[in-house]
């Protein structure tokens, strides 16, 4: 298939990379908008996540925006974090560490129960995952009202992790989670969506 953008080969540490020149890449629109999917407008990062160009942008983005911060570790929360936060820890160069649901880790852990919308959910994690005083940069697919970051943000300082950024694929801003996450932490995300229809 034929792309609208030029690429050149380039060496970077001894590894070879494509490089993307020309036109910026529109990852919003890679971005499929499913309007019922168990009640809610349902964002599915899939179609961008299959795109090659459009998944190393997304990551090469929170990459550029967090590389100069002290970061120790990423923390992500199941399941599709997993895919942002483990790519951009790798990027990174530090570890990365899963928040699951209740049952699913092997060894002994910490939790916390919260509410969501309509229901409430148990997250954990390894009790040695973070060292008191380690920087956490907290990894996730979507912002949308805020309550699961909070409860991942809550866990991690419950083990004496230090916060030092929150990043998003996607943000919608019509739900602002934003609000209410404060002031405290550093947020940032690469995709808004500030209405139901885009």
């Amino acid at each position: 298939m034929q792309r609208s953008v030029e690429e050149r080969v380039c060496v970077k540490d001894g590894l070879r990379m494509k490089k993307t020149e020309g036109k910026k890449l529109d990852l919003k629109s890679r971005v499929r908008r499913i309007p019922e999917f168990k009640g809610v407008v349902f964002w599915d990062i899939t179609t961008l996540l299959k795109d090659k160009d459009c998944f190393r942008e997304s990551i090469r983005l929170l990459a550029e925006h967090y590389r100069n911060k002290a970061i120790d570790v990423v923390v992500s929360n199941e399941a599709r974090g997993f895919i942002i936060g483990a790519a951009l820890a790798y990027e990174l160069g530090v570890g990365f560490v899963p928040i699951r649901k209740e049952g699913k880790l092997p060894f002994k852990c910490v939790n916390l129960t919260y509410k969501k919308e309509y229901e409430c959910d148990t997250i954990e994690v390894h009790e040695d995952a973070i060292e008191a005083g380690q920087k956490v940069l907290l990894i996730d697919d979507l912002l949308a009202t805020g309550g699961t970051v909070k409860a991942n943000i809550a866990l991690v300082e419950k083990l004496g992790g230090k916060i030092v950024g929150i990043g998003f694929l996607i943000e919608l801003g019509y739900l602002e989670g934003r609000k209410a996450l404060g002031d405290k932490y550093d947020v940032y995300s690469i995709i808004n969506f500030s209405t139901t229809k885009g």
